[in-house]
């Protein structure tokens, strides 16, 4: 595999590999091949093999028993497929009337076939958001990321206020639970009591109490209450 292939040249397996890999990167400085593999629903052997190809490509950086990280160039393809990603889950709930539990599948199967202009229009057409439905950055035709300083709700000081800003797991069954609770990206948040030994949590959403778990609470992350969640800036 040439150092110079554009984009156009690339499988939609090392597409979803580079991606991976920079998801992960977001909580681990190098990611391990295990994790990695369970993550892309493949075997160890064949997410070895491919972080060998991708390393001879220099699009990765692969070192046995350290895992692997994204070289620049790698880091440039895999940001490229998620501001494809998120524009499309943010497109789908705007304009095609999804709802936020629906796009994550149709955006993946979407996200490989977008090219850049089409890419550019739709955030055009979105009004250049900084954000997807669930609250992740959509990086800029640059690749730059906005990214905010963010606290689990596990961890968000009691009787302080908070805003919904951000969800970390965003599987359909989640993002339900999460909407039946109210806790969707922009809503008010406090932290009312917390029973020991990580037992639930009752918060005040908005204007209405609930309780949750903390498992759930981990998933659901918190800005400081005045923060600026615009999507447009």
């Amino acid at each position: 595999m040439s150092q110079n292939l554009s984009r156009e040249t690339f499988s939609e397996a090392i597409e979803d590999f580079l991606k991976a890999v920079y998801l992960l990167q977001q909580e681990h400085d190098r990611v391990q091949t295990s994790i990695l593999a369970e993550s892309l629903g493949i075997t160890a052997p064949s997410t070895t093999e491919m972080a060998k190809k991708l390393a001879k490509a220099n699009l990765l950086v692969h070192e046995p028993y350290r895992g692997v990280r994204l070289t620049e160039a790698g880091e440039r393809v895999a940001l490229e497929i998620v501001r494809h990603h998120r524009l499309l889950e943010l497109f789908l709930v705007q304009a095609l009337g999804y709802s936020w539990d629906e796009v994550h599948e149709e955006a993946e199967r979407l996200e490989h076939a977008v090219s850049d202009l089409l890419a550019q229009r739709i955030a055009e057409y979105l009004g250049h958001p900084r954000y997807d439905p669930h609250g992740d950055p959509i990086p800029d035709s640059e690749g730059i990321v906005h990214s905010l300083d963010l606290t689990p709700l596990s961890e968000w000081p009691k009787n302080q206020k908070g805003i919904v800003a951000r969800l970390r797991d965003q599987s359909p069954d989640m993002l339900r639970y999460l909407a039946e609770k109210g806790l969707t990206v922009g809503s008010n948040v406090e932290v009312l009591t917390t029973d020991p030994f990580e037992g639930p949590l009752t918060l005040r959403v908005d204007q209405h109490d609930e309780v949750i778990g903390v498992n759930v609470a981990l998933c659901v992350l918190v800005a400081p209450e005045g923060t600026d969640l615009d999507q447009y800036g």
